[in-house]
């Protein structure tokens, strides 16, 4: 037999998809499981395409789930989630995905693995990535969880249910610090480059953040923009690494840091050709995900901009307007739209920081179910 059929399920969660399986239909061992993911995705692919299987060519179409049961007693399950990489044969497995966090919960319910009536239901996730407790409330009719709804999510067609993702002590989700150098403000020096100022945070992921005129730009280029311009993937990955060397971070690591870039409120067209409004934002960012640019914002990285926008001190803190920092949450511009979240955080002490929560809505759908098929050569031990 030259395939094997793994039951899988695909799903969008906010502006990522990805393969979720179970567990039990997965060998233990990680070395046979990542082959078997990324046979099934289609890395690695030197024509970054994965036409031979399911990514879609790009970081945020690139992503697998997989469920467990629970380790922790709060938690109705566990997750893991892990980073496909396109051109390389390589799984991240260091960081979670806030995207694809907001289809755990619908997952969990349409599988029957947890017992919910109809109504509104509060899941408690556990990422064994980061170690994070999640809480996802979203509303269930018939059984199954409700897909259509009011919700419009930028960056994704059409509208649907609202699910809230509740981040519960997100600070140190990496390095174990909100503040991984104790500063909200570094210098980096970068091979090649002169010193530059960045904050680097980690609060439900770890992120490294300058601002665009630092490095040249207007922060409103569209990703398509950044790729053209000569060298500058170069010069940003050069800083990431400088960045994940400061916070003891492998500097390889092809998910965390993420680095992010802002820039004051401006109006600017959307991808799909919409003008937002400089007075709709607190502040234009563009992130860097996989060596590309993302085409809206890896979600973790966005709710840590958000909770550095609360910390004195940092380059985001500084750049929001003053009316907004007295907001209980902000808006972020993007390259698909707009972006709200809630952070809460507050001093713990002289020049330290503690990040309670950070809450964000989406939107998840189950795109097809049953079974993906693989090389059988990818079982092979």
């Amino acid at each position: 037999m030259s395939q094997r059929a793994i039951a899988a399920v695909f799903m969008r969660g906010g502006t990522s998809k990805g393969l979720f399986f179970h567990a039990r239909d997965l060998p233990p061992e990680s070395h046979v499981r990542d082959r078997i993911l990324l046979a099934a995705m289609g890395s690695p692919d030197p024509y970054e395409r994965q036409l031979d299987g399911m990514g879609g060519g790009i970081s945020s179409l690139s992503k697998v789930v997989i469920v467990a049961p629970p380790s922790r007693a709060e938690a109705v399950l566990d997750y893991s989630f892990g980073q496909v990489a396109v051109d390389q044969g390589v799984i991240d497995w260091r960081s979670n995905c806030g995207n694809l966090s907001s289809a755990v919960g619908p997952f969990a319910v349409d599988e029957g693995l947890v017992q919910v009536g109809d109504g509104e239901v509060v899941l408690c996730l556990h990422n064994t990535n980061s170690g994070a407790l999640i809480h996802a409330r979203f509303e269930v009719a018939a059984g199954r969880a409700r897909v259509a709804g009011d919700f419009e999510l930028d960056g994704v067609a059409g509208r649907g249910a609202p699910i809230a993702l509740d981040f519960a002590d997100p600070g140190g989700a990496i390095t174990g610090k909100l503040l991984p150098t104790g500063k909200p403000l570094d210098r980096l020096d970068v091979p090649g480059l002169s010193r530059i100022e960045a904050s680097l945070v980690d609060a439900t992921t770890a992120c490294v953040f300058l601002r665009a005129a630092d490095i040249g730009l207007r922060g409103d280029e569209t990703p398509a923009q950044l790729e053209a311009e000569d060298g500058l993937l170069a010069r940003l990955e050069a800083i990431r690494r400088a960045a994940a060397e400061a916070m003891a971070l492998p500097a390889d690591g092809l998910s965390v840091p993420k680095l992010g870039f802002i820039a004051p409120p401006m109006a600017a067209p959307t991808l799909a050709g919409r003008q937002v409004a400089a007075d709709s934002m607190a502040l234009t960012a563009r992130m860097i995900s996989m060596e590309r640019p993302h085409r809206a914002l890896p979600l973790t990285g966005a709710m840590c901009l958000a909770t550095a926008a609360a910390i004195h001190g940092t380059v985001v803190h500084e750049m929001v307007p003053p009316n907004w920092r007295r907001q209980e949450s902000i808006a972020i511009a993007h390259p698909s739209g707009v972006l709200s979240l809630g952070a809460r955080v507050r001093r713990a002490g002289e020049g330290s920081w503690l990040a309670e929560r950070v809450t964000v809505i989406r939107t998840a759908r189950r795109l097809m179910e049953g079974r993906v098929m693989v090389p059988a050569a990818a079982l092979a031990d």
